[in-house]
């Protein structure tokens, strides 16, 4: 069933003195209608992409959010939270991107967080606004203090960073800042793997993606970990002239196991064979930090299988736009 169809149900049986209301199973049982609910509320930026018709307990807390915001336009839509009514059904029917009244994020600090989070805004990324909603980003060519450095082709110059932003003040907060590398060391540029022998190493393209689940990094075999496994499509570009750079490089898109992962406690200064395009945090304690930190993610204590999305930004501009 579309909206529309269940809009007009609803509507009917109002005109005739009953009600039709669907609570999250009945929602969860026409998979139709769960699809249209998460397109309109991903359309909305309520819910992160794909729409997959399965209305779980994020799909549920997305409908929720959906009610308790529109409800500032829309007042009569509270007395529907958590179940599927003619009012929530025409809000989502007729409410728009424009008309979503949207979180104020206090950026009056200035300080990094503040920034990158402006930085992703005026970038038209998703994020995170809650608690417990953690946003995931690499900077390349940053240091811990949010000042520019060389961008040296194998070492650990980029940042890992975890930002929340809390409901009760909506200021962007550093929860986790750690030394990593979003790109392929000297040795894998050199002596590519697998696909990458004929195309080149990956290095991934900046923007974001929702590609990531709780899983385990095996590597080349030693030393098997807990980290962040891709699960879906992203792109990446192929160093095909091994020059260290996406310059002139043509963009690949799949899934070439691009883990979020440790580098094994290598000198910061030789990425060496920890990295073959993955996005990883140089040390193994920082590593269980971020990993600990993440779990916490609300949206993933209600889903194990969530997906995670991670945001790739390129330092250089960062910094001339949010010096």
């Amino acid at each position: 069933m579309r909206l529309e169809n269940f809009y007009q149900a609803s509507k009917q049986a109002k005109d005739s003195g009953s009600s039709l209301a669907y609570g999250v199973e009945a929602i969860a049982a026409d998979k139709e209608l769960s699809t249209h609910i998460q397109e309109v509320l991903v359309w909305l930026k309520f819910l992160d992409p794909p729409a997959d018709g399965k209305f779980g307990p994020i799909s549920t807390d997305a409908l929720i959010e959906f009610q308790d915001v529109v409800k500032e336009i829309r007042p009569e839509v509270s007395v529907e939270r958590g179940f599927l009514g003619l009012l929530t059904a025409q809000a989502l029917i007729e409410i728009g991107p424009n008309d979503v009244p949207r979180p104020k994020v206090d950026f009056s600090l200035g300080n990094l967080a503040a920034r990158l989070i402006q930085y992703m805004a005026g970038m038209n990324y998703r994020i995170a606004v809650g608690d417990g909603k953690y946003n995931i980003i690499y900077v390349e060519g940053m240091n811990a203090d949010g000042s520019a450095n060389s961008d040296t082709m194998n070492e650990f110059n980029d940042r890992r960073m975890v930002i929340e932003i809390p409901a009760s003040d909506l200021r962007p907060v550093v929860k986790g800042n750690w030394e990593a590398t979003t790109e392929p060391g000297t040795y894998f540029t050199m002596n590519p793997m697998g696909r990458a022998k004929e195309y080149g190493a990956a290095r991934i393209a900046f923007g974001q993606f929702k590609a990531w689940k709780v899983g385990t990094h095996y590597g080349s075999g030693a030393d098997p970990h807990e980290a962040l496994a891709q699960e879906t499509d992203i792109s990446v570009y192929r160093d095909k002239n091994r020059d260290g750079s996406r310059k002139g490089d043509f963009l690949d898109t799949g899934n070439f196991d691009i883990n979020q992962h440790w580098g094994y406690d290598y000198p910061r200064t030789d990425i060496n064979m920890a990295s073959a395009g993955c996005l990883v945090g140089r040390t193994r304690q920082g590593h269980r930090e971020f990993m600990a930190l993440i779990k916490q993610d609300r949206r993933y204590q209600r889903n194990k299988e969530y997906l995670f999305l991670t945001t790739i930004i390129p330092g250089d501009d960062f910094l001339a736009k949010f010096p």
